[in-house]
């Protein structure tokens, strides 16, 4: 049996009916949807029954029911999911988790990019004088664009997100640097270990953070490693809020050690109105819409099909978007 909680639009959710139907199995749709791909579900009776679940299951009930074999996140993030009790469970009776990482790597990667071409070409400033003053500032604008093209990024983490944001940015010929836990060789990009850290922030341009939320990324970007970047760099956050101390962003911002900052993510979600990054100088908010893409629920349809033939037929080592 498919357990789901996924708030699907009704024509995705037919082609999901049907294609767990054509698998030969059985689909149960649990009456308190997820209000999002972020939201946490609750607890309901009929995840006891099942052997797949498919949206935003509680984490502790995917922790203790025993028939449960696959865990299908419609998020990239697994915070909630991401610790060592959860990891054991799962692994001590051969359960698998999935995310949908793949379907977000996209839309995260195009969002990253336009945020950098928009800082780099002046367009926030074109928008704020267009809706402002009205001010003419040709030659102020054209001296202060730059091209990407030479310049330096450091993306903090290196998942899908990032190995996609790097092939997009290939043709301006960056430099490019990865944090990652373990280093290797690859073509194009410099990956590091957290020791070489210190040494790259005072090259970058721009810091792309897509670091995910767990004990060890809490309040990452703090005071001390804002303090060795670049001065004008820019920052920008497509992680999770929480792996950002906000108010040493917000003093960077204001002393000017940051040419700017663009964020998607924060600590509180929705930003509180009386959250100083409304209004920090040269801070610019979009409202954790980077992995938005119009046909989001058939792309994750699309997955989660492909995922169960693969399931089905005993071959979990090649489904898609594997965590665990």
């Amino acid at each position: 049996m498919i357990w789901t909680n996924a708030a699907l639009a009704d024509g995705p959710r037919a082609r999901l009916a049907a294609g767990v139907a054509a698998g030969g199995h059985r689909l149960v749709v649990s009456a308190q949807a997820s209000a999002s791909v972020l939201a946490a579900g609750g607890e309901d009776a009929l995840l006891a029954g099942a052997d797949v679940a498919f949206g935003q299951p509680d984490a502790a009930a995917c922790r203790r029911l025993e028939r449960l074999k696959w865990i299908a996140l419609t998020s990239a993030g697994y915070t909630r999911y991401d610790n060592e009790e959860t990891k054991m469970a799962l692994r001590d009776r051969g359960a698998v988790m999935t995310n949908a990482s793949s379907v977000f790597a996209e839309p995260c990667a195009q969002h990253a990019l336009a945020m950098m071409l928009a800082l780099s070409r002046r367009l926030p400033d074109a928008v704020a004088e267009q809706r402002g003053a009205r001010e003419w500032k040709y030659f102020e604008n054209r001296a202060a664009s730059r091209l990407l093209n030479g310049q330096t990024v450091l993306l903090l983490s290196y998942g899908a997100i990032a190995r996609r944001l790097v092939e997009l940015l290939a043709p301006f010929g960056m430099k490019i640097y990865c944090l990652r836990r373990r280093t290797y060789s690859e073509a194009g990009v410099h990956v590091i270990a957290e020791e070489k850290l210190s040494a790259v922030l005072p090259l970058a341009d721009h810091v792309v953070n897509i670091l995910p939320e767990n004990e060890e990324t809490l309040g990452y970007v703090n005071a001390r490693r804002l303090a060795l970047v670049k001065p004008g760099a820019y920052f920008y956050n497509l992680g999770r809020g929480p792996t950002v101390d906000e108010g040493a962003l917000i003093r960077a911002l204001e002393s000017g050690r940051l040419g700017g900052a663009y964020l998607d993510v924060f600590a509180t979600e929705p930003l509180p109105p009386s959250s100083a990054l409304w209004t920090a100088p040269n801070c610019w908010l979009t409202p954790h819409t980077a992995g938005g893409r119009n046909d989001q629920d058939d792309a994750l349809t699309d997955l989660l099909l492909g995922n169960l033939a693969k399931f089905s037929a005993g071959d979990a080592g090649a489904m898609r978007d594997r965590v665990y």
